[in-house]
C-alpha cells in the first residue's frame, strides 16, 4: 500500500487546520505558505473534504475554512476517504479478482493489513495529534518560517516599488 500526495496533503491541511482554526477561521493561502503546498492542490482538496463535511467555508473578511466538527470527532481514515484516497493493500483493490478473476494465494493476507492499516487509522483522531508536543513545535516552527517568506516578499516587493520610483 502506498498513500499518495493526495492523502497526506489532505491530512497535512486538516491538522493545521484543526490547530489554527481554534480562534479565528484559516484561509488556504496560509496552509498553503504554512506547509509548502500549492494553492491549487488544497483547493481541490478542501472542495473534497467539505462534500464530506469535514470543513466548512466562511466567507467575507476574516473568512477561510473551519473544522465542520471536533476534533475529536475525525479521524485520518476518514479524511483520507475524504479525498477518495484508498487505504488497501490489495493489487485487485479488495475485490478478489487478483489472479484470473479469482483470489490470489496472498490476498486474505493483504486483506488483512488493509484492515489492520485501516483500524490504526480510525483509531487515531486530530486532536490525538495536537495533544502532541512534537507537533506544537513543528508547528510553531513553521509559523516563524512561513513569517519569514512574508518579510522576504515584503522587502522584494519595497525594492521593487522603490526602483520603478527611480
Amino acid at each position: 500500500m502506498r498513500l499518495t500526495t493526495k492523502g497526506r496533503y489532505a491530512v497535512t491541511a486538516m491538522l493545521d487546520l484543526a490547530f489554527h482554526s481554534q480562534t479565528k477561521p484559516v484561509t488556504l493561502t496560509d496552509i498553503a505558505a504554512r506547509q509548502t503546498i500549492s494553492l491549487s492542490y488544497l483547493e481541490q482538496l478542501f472542495a473534497r473534504l467539505r462534500r464530506a463535511n469535514m470543513v466548512k467555508g466562511i466567507r467575507g473578511p476574516g473568512g477561510g475554512y473551519t473544522l465542520a466538527g471536533k476534533a475529536c470527532d475525525i479521524n485520518i481514515a476518514d479524511i483520507i476517504a475524504a479525498v477518495d484516497e484508498p487505504i488497501d493493500a490489495t493489487k485487485c483493490g479488495g475485490e478478489s479478482n487478483c489472479q484470473n478473476e479469482k483470489a490470489c494465494l496472498t490476498h486474505d493476507l493483504w486483506m488483512g493489513l488493509s484492515e489492520q492499516i485501516r483500524d490504526y487509522l480510525k483509531g487515531i483522531t486530530l486532536a490525538h495529534l495536537l495533544e502532541k508536543h512534537r507537533v506544537q513545535e513543528i508547528v510553531k516552527r513553521q509559523e516563524q518560517d512561513a513569517l519569514q517568506v512574508i518579510e522576504i516578499h515584503r522587502q522584494t516587493k519595497s525594492i521593487t516599488n522603490l526602483n520603478d520610483l527611480l
